[in-house]
């Protein structure tokens, strides 16, 4: 155990985390997403696990060490649901929540479109899995930068 560490974030996401650079992006999924096929194709090539926690919990424990890039528009986004955009699903609103409290403000969660998202999964950092159930459980989070005065 450690200090200040949230305990949902095991020593390969910590990892992981330490190691992504500014820009650098992670998908946080449902139990649907193909996380394996996906994950072997991100720079870190292998899938991470926060297992039996929901989408929500496990990106509360990211976003308590993950600073969010405020360098873009589209740090924060959600996959869209299939045949309605702007549909945002309980799960979703869930994460904004977290977002919002996370980055002490209202942060914009930027709707994608399914395939969209598989290719920028493709190109992400790493992907976590999580116990999510629900659909559209899925998120892709770009790092930001912790200012020196930290």
């Amino acid at each position: 155990m450690l200090k200040s560490i949230d305990p949902m974030l095991n020593a390969d996401v910590l990892y992981a985390l330490r190691a992504m650079g500014h820009g650098d992006r992670l998908v946080i999924c449902d139990t649907n997403f193909p996380a394996d096929s996906i994950a072997r194709q991100t720079v870190f090539g292998e899938l991470l696990r926060i297992d039996n926690v929901s989408a929500a919990r496990a990106v509360q424990a990211v976003l308590s060490v993950l600073p969010l890039d405020t360098f873009i528009d589209d740090a924060a986004v959600r996959m869209e649901v299939v045949g309605k955009p702007e549909e945002v699903t309980p799960v979703q609103q869930e994460v904004q929540a977290v977002i919002d409290r996370a980055e002490g403000r209202s942060w914009p969660l930027v709707g994608v479109e399914r395939y969209r998202f598989y290719e920028m999964a493709k190109s992400a950092y790493c992907v976590i899995a999580t116990g999510e159930r629900r659909f559209y459980g899925c998120f892709i989070f770009s790092k930001g930068v912790i200012p020196p005065e930290f």
